[in-house]
């Protein structure tokens, strides 16, 4: 079975060892692509964590209510003190439009199984404990429609914080990186990701550029019709490299998760 790698910062911290996943601990990001213009993604969010009195980056998430953010399984199935900020471009630096808020309820798709990333459900929300102020720098996503498939090659962006290329250095601003949509019958070919990729994932990439860790729980930004859409949450790529040539990174697929997400958020 193919090795995979999860993508959230704290994967080896948070995960007991399932039999075929392999994690790494450091934080990594988007790979290749280019930094982001300031809050040109505004529904991004960085997650993070309460650790010896300081709050640190482990996954990203998009924010879908004043008081909602989506995010990957993965990255809150172990308790900790969470919050959310809003608004952010340079993770170590304060710009002035940033808000912290703190995570009040997490709840983790019920199918969810830390030891089979492979079986999917890699979905969670947020609730806050207080709304964020909507403005210029902070906007909500967009979803898909129940059910809605985008074709091969429709035009994707990931988006997060992390390290540039596989054990690569930490770069503290937002970049985004251009992913392609792979088609379900493309994506699990035998010289591809074979019957790891589900039909309930989004394929993405497969070249030089990807998803790594630190991102995970991050949008796939798909252009449809005019407007960005959230495709995806960022879910695993191969453990042989975050942009091993034909193991595109893997997402959640949010289209098929409305029903489960309308029911919890109402």
């Amino acid at each position: 079975m193919l090795r995979i790698l999860l993508l959230s910062a704290l994967a080896a911290l948070a995960l007991a060892e399932p039999r075929y996943l392999e994690h790494q601990a450091m934080q990594e990001r988007v790979v290749g692509g280019q930094v982001a213009s300031p809050n040109s993604w505004p529904w991004q969010i960085s997650l993070q964590y309460l650790s010896g009195g300081s709050y640190y980056h482990t996954c990203g998430g998009s924010l879908i209510r004043a008081n909602w953010v989506m995010t990957a399984a993965h990255c809150v199935d172990t308790a900790r003190t969470w919050r959310v900020v809003v608004g952010d471009h340079d993770i170590y630096t304060n710009e002035g439009r940033e808000q912290y808020l703190s995570v009040s309820t997490v709840y983790v798709h019920p199918n969810w199984n830390s030891n089979s990333v492979a079986s999917g459900y890699d979905i969670a929300l947020l609730r806050l404990s207080t709304s964020a102020t909507l403005n210029s720098y902070v906007q909500l996503a967009t979803l898909p429609p129940s059910g809605q498939v985008l074709p091969h090659n429709n035009p994707c962006y990931i988006t997060g914080w992390g390290r540039t290329q596989t054990g690569g250095s930490l770069s503290a601003q937002l970049k985004q990186a251009y992913l392609p949509v792979v088609d379900y019958n493309t994506c699990t070919r035998s010289d591809w990701w074979g019957s790891t990729v589900k039909n309930t994932m989004v394929c993405a990439g497969g070249g030089s550029d990807s998803g790594c860790n630190g991102d995970s729980g991050g949008p796939l930004n798909c252009q449809v019709s005019g407007q960005y859409v959230v495709h995806g949450v960022t879910s695993f790529v191969s453990s042989l490299g975050c942009n091993t040539i034909q193991k595109p990174t893997v997402f959640t697929r949010v289209s098929a998760y409305i029903s489960w997400i309308n029911g919890i958020i109402g």
